[in-house]
């Protein structure tokens, strides 16, 4: 365990100067920066792989650089420790994680990266750094929704209920089907409206596939489920929030990782009905007292990981961590059509 270090070498990352279009060439740019400096409780990160989440896509699209020339994106990460802070207690060099960094410092589209060890977790020992990599947001968003939010027992209790889970083939919803149906008696009913990705859904072990684009009331009812008693809506809330709320189960809860412009809560009131939001950043940005909750949630998936219980919600390997992959990701994001995670590897 090292002081605090200063390193003088520069290293490649990917950045931008102002948000633009991915179709302009300068969205994302193949740049070479300083190293970060090593203190308190971080830990320098030599990045081996990368994910890329629409939190990227929307960072983009709205935030400039801030005291700096360059916004460097990026959240997932899976790496090796080649330096600690004087503070750090939990790695040392050379130890393997991953994690999901900090809404409020730079990213990882970086060679090396700088991560509050609290955030940071063991990584998973069966998978190789390009699949661990595409874990780490998306877990943490579907474990603290389920289990934070929602507050939903481990075990298998055969009274557990339903969970719906809308746009269920994405990123958090291909791990949230997982933890569910593994670690809970839930019920799990996923959403997707093509062939490939309702197949992902039930690969996944989902039990049951609806269609988000037809009337979701009535294709619970056609597989007998009258009411679900939670609902993860992970996309379109509000297009599809007057269906949910019917949905829900009187005193159910509904919780949403998106954006939606406007929300009329008043409409769960008669169901005495909750709402939740889920951002998984709030541990790290607000510093809670239970930050370190990710770190070890991250360190019970590598657990299960390992254990068989859990996969990788790995989709598609796009290469090279560069300005070009990255910007084919975003593309690819932006189409509002993939399924499980885009990871890039190695510089």
């Amino acid at each position: 365990m090292g002081g605090e270090t200063k390193v003088d070498k520069v290293m490649k990352a990917v950045g931008y100067k102002k948000p633009l279009p991915i179709s302009d060439p300068e969205s994302l740019m193949d740049i070479e920066i300083a190293n970060p400096i090593v203190s308190g409780r971080d830990v320098l990160v030599k990045v081996e792989a990368i994910s890329v989440n629409p939190v990227d896509v929307k960072v983009r699209t709205r935030a400039a650089p801030e005291g700096m020339p360059y916004k460097i994106l990026g959240w997932d990460a899976a790496g090796v420790v080649v330096e600690t802070g004087a503070d750090s207690t939990l790695f040392q060099a050379g130890d393997e994680v991953y994690y999901a960094g900090s809404l409020t410092r730079p990213g990882t589209n970086a060679e090396f990266h700088l991560v509050d060890e609290r955030i940071v977790g063991k990584k998973p020992k069966s998978l190789d750094f390009t699949a661990a990599a595409a874990l780490p947001l998306t877990t943490i968003t579907a474990w603290e929704l389920l289990f934070d939010r929602f507050g939903v027992r481990l075990g298998k209790p055969s009274d557990a209920g339903c969970v719906l889970i809308v746009g269920a083939a994405g990123g958090v919803g291909s791990i949230l089907i997982q933890l569910a149906r593994r670690l809970t008696g839930l019920t799990v009913i996923a959403t997707a409206s093509r062939q490939e990705t309702r197949d992902w859904c039930l690969t996944l072990g989902a039990h049951h596939v609806i269609d988000h684009t037809k009337p979701l009331v009535a294709q619970l009812r056609e597989i007998g489920v009258p009411h679900v008693e939670y609902i993860a809506s992970l996309t379109a809330t509000d297009k599809h929030y007057p269906a949910l709320v019917e949905a829900l189960a009187p005193q159910g809860k509904l919780g949403l990782i998106d954006d939606p412009a406007v929300l009329d809560v008043t409409l769960l009131k008669r169901k005495s009905a909750s709402l939740h939001w889920e951002f998984m950043f709030a541990r790290p940005v607000f510093h809670t007292p239970d930050m370190l909750a990710q770190h070890l949630l991250l360190d019970e998936v590598s657990t299960l990981v390992d254990a068989g219980l859990l996969r990788t919600t790995l989709a598609e390997n796009l290469g090279t961590i560069n300005a070009t992959n990255l910007k084919k990701a975003h593309t690819m994001i932006e189409s509002g059509r993939t399924r499980g995670k885009l990871v890039l590897a190695g510089f």
